[in-house]
């Protein structure tokens, strides 16, 4: 990255760091809290479910924080604490269901076709099982990318980074990031304008006529829903925000990326803390 990019780093975040490299529990929990969110924001939208980005974000932390170190302020911390986050996520194991089954936006399609209710659900809780329809949908679909489409794509069409932040996260020339960003609009465009009536009100798939389907496959459980109840970021926005800006664009774009603020859960940052202070993290030996 440039010099005059790392120039835009702030000297709070250079001082914070600087403390937390050298020890300073507080500035360590401050780094947490500064990246916990957006990073699990960033693990859910590659690995789909809220349990497997609990753990990856986990992860992802710890990695930061062992290699606190080697912050050099050449990005911001954020920035750079992605560049780790993408590279641990890209290389992970685990497969999502839509990957195992190798499953194709075709053939997703047809599986939204099948079923499709001829009116709208009115069941209870009519509304808040069509948003966990439209949110766990817009999850799915991006499973159906190859990993490295799926990541430019959140990156800088969900994230809204720059091409020269995001090629520089992934480690390739601007120009090939560009490249590989358009591969993935245009796969994830032709997929919505033929299939989302969010996006194009010709198209078949209405979320409201796909509630009891879900619901029969056990995608949606209205107990339960995982997405529409999902904790935010104190101050971020939840689903009704989230969607009103959706209708607003009413692009492929805003489709995918109007989910709310999502908050990391507590539980998982409570157990970075535990090891924070198990005397056993070697940035504080």
């Amino acid at each position: 990255m440039s010099a005059e990019a790392g120039e835009l780093v702030g000297a709070e975040e250079r001082e914070l760091v600087a403390r937390a490299v050298a020890g300073e529990r507080d500035a360590i929990a401050g780094v947490v809290r500064l990246l916990q969110d957006p990073l699990y924001r960033l693990a859910l939208r590659m690995v789909w479910r809220p349990a497997e980005a609990e753990d990856a974000t986990q992860e992802i932390l710890l990695r930061v924080l062992g290699n606190l170190s080697t912050w050099r302020a050449e990005a911001k911390l954020l920035t750079w604490a992605y560049r780790i986050g993408v590279n641990y996520l890209l290389n992970l194991r685990r497969q999502t269901p839509p990957e195992a089954a190798q499953l194709s936006l075709d053939a997703f399609r047809d599986g939204l076709a099948d079923g499709l209710a001829d009116a709208d659900y009115r069941g209870p809780e009519a509304r808040l099982l069509a948003d966990e329809v439209r949110l766990n949908c817009s999850q799915a679909m991006l499973q159906c990318l190859a990993r490295d489409e799926r990541v430019a794509f959140v990156l800088g069409e969900i994230f809204e980074l720059n091409s020269t932040d995001a090629a520089w996260i992934l480690d390739i020339t601007p120009a090939a990031y560009r490249k590989r960003l358009e591969r993935a609009k245009k796969r994830l465009g032709s997929f919505l304008n033929s299939t989302c009536g969010l996006v194009n009100p010709q198209a078949f798939c209405r979320c409201s006529r796909r509630v009891d389907q879900a619901v029969a496959l056990g995608r949606v459980d209205p107990r339960k829903p995982v997405f529409a109840r999902h904790p935010i970021t104190p101050g971020g926005r939840a689903v009704a925000r989230a969607e009103q800006q959706m209708v607003q664009l009413h692009d492929a774009a805003a489709v995918l990326r109007a989910h709310p603020d999502y908050a990391a859960p507590q539980a998982k940052m409570d157990a970075i803390a535990g090891l924070l202070h198990s005397g056993r993290f070697p940035l504080l030996d």
